[in-house]
């Protein structure tokens, strides 16, 4: 999909001017310094799954920004198996165990982390609350779990470096200019990131139908029925006007010939490289010298290969469901490649994640790491840095409860022994 050429209606006005409109009088930065309604949280809600901050989510955030999370490709099919598949997989409950001094602490390619759980790449996280990509790198901070800046995030890699203490890690794409990913690395070695996230399913975009009719694009298409939108949403408003960051920060006077927002539109249509192949993969791979994982991979061919070309680890995920609809759930993809390279490579699981009982049957099935994208996005629309915060806890407890309801104190220990899988859950392809 070629994202759409930004109007002289985008280019010229702000959203400074449109909620300058929206609340007469008042003076947007008045109504900052002299109300809490933006700068304070809603009183906190009782929330006890990620459903419910998802709720929260879309009466809180503009409808471009919600449906860009939770969408996927063409008719939806895999983002939807993606959390429904979990559901035919059933825990093995065991009593008369000793429950006490239970750890979900573990390792993702070999860094310390309090549960085997990574904040996915999500671009546009900054759009779903001001500066949110630093509110959500400090909430996965504070709780010990890996954060994971995407190239197309607002915030830029300084931008999270200045406001955080640990390394993070970040994701890039298999761009065409080899000088715009050079330095894009050598910012991440400079910002300390510890990893890289290579995205390698993203050579050509995936219809995402409900992107096109909100024009959602790179930059957003802002249209008098979106505007109308977002004026209902105050609190989001306001503290976006409150913030500087609210353009592609790692690409906006980064990227050659990409000055302005006005500009990003062309670039974003020819930066992606459709001809990528394997020697491509592993030319970027030796463009860093430290720990490389491959998100992406779906098939035990392209396990293998990602194995031999030195990956420290693997993502299998099908983008959320975002690319190939009618591919397969990634949790159904999981054993095969688990079984196939992970003696080799450290495989992780990513797509479809929405509960502490997902992430204990992942690991169950092999996966070493699981990620969540939607999840933490929902928690960070609701209530911004909290409402991540909140996310990481209920996934938390449901995993620590019902890890302990199996018979295991350490995640270390849980294995297959744990579930009940339907003999015919991969499924009998011809």
């Amino acid at each position: 999909m070629v994202p759409a050429t930004p109007t002289l209606l985008e280019n010229d006005l702000q959203l400074e001017l449109h909620f300058d409109l929206a609340i007469g009088p008042f003076r947007a930065n008045w109504f900052i310094k002299h109300t809490n309604y933006a700068r304070s949280e809603i009183e906190m809600p009782v929330i006890t799954n990620i459903y419910d901050l998802k709720r929260l989510h879309k009466r809180r955030t503009p409808k471009m920004f919600y449906d860009y999370c939770e969408s996927g490709s063409w008719t939806e099919q895999t983002f939807r198996e993606n959390v429904t598949d979990f559901d035919k997989i059933r825990l093995r409950q065991r009593i008369a165990v000793n429950m006490e001094g239970r750890s979900t602490a573990t390792q993702m390619i070999g860094q310390d982390v309090a549960m085997p759980v990574a904040l996915a790449p999500v671009g546009l996280t900054g759009m779903q609350r001001a500066d949110g990509e630093i509110k959500a790198a400090r909430a996965a901070e504070k709780f010990g779990v890996p954060f994971t800046l995407s190239t197309m995030s607002i915030c830029s890699i300084e931008d999270v470096a200045e406001n955080t203490e640990k390394p993070f890690w970040f994701q890039v794409y298999t761009l065409k200019d080899d000088d715009f990913m050079r330095r894009l690395l050598d910012r991440a070695k400079d910002a300390n990131c510890s990893a890289i996230v290579i995205t390698v399913d993203l050579q050509i975009m995936g219809q995402r139908h409900k992107d096109l009719k909100n024009g959602l694009s790179a930059p957003p298409k802002l249209t008098p029925k979106s505007i109308a939108d977002m004026v209902t949403k105050v609190a989001w408003g306001l503290e976006m006007l409150g913030t500087k960051r609210r353009f592609f920060g790692n690409i906006v006077g980064h990227a050659k010939g990409v000055t302005d927002p006005s500009s990003l539109s062309s670039w974003t249509a020819e930066a992606f490289d459709p001809a990528l192949d394997w020697d491509r993969i592993a030319t970027l791979r030796r463009m860093w010298d430290g720990k490389v994982i491959l998100k992406g991979i779906l098939d035990v061919e392209d396990a293998k290969r990602a194995a031999e070309i030195g990956a420290d680890a693997i993502v299998v995920s099908n983008h959320g469901g975002r690319q190939l609809d009618g591919a397969l759930s990634s949790i159904r993809m999981l054993e095969q490649i688990v079984e196939a390279v992970g003696d080799k490579v450290e495989v992780h699981l990513d797509s479809g994640i929405r509960s502490g009982q997902d992430v204990l049957k992942a690991v169950a099935m092999g996966a070493k790491g699981t990620y969540i994208g939607r999840a933490f996005v929902h928690g960070l629309g609701a209530m911004g840095e909290a409402g991540v915060t909140k996310a990481l806890e209920v996934i938390h407890k449901e995993l620590d409860v019902s890890m302990a309801l199996c018979g295991r104190r350490d995640i270390k220990e849980v294995d297959r022994d744990i579930l009940l899988v339907p003999e015919d859950f991969a499924g009998r392809w011809a």
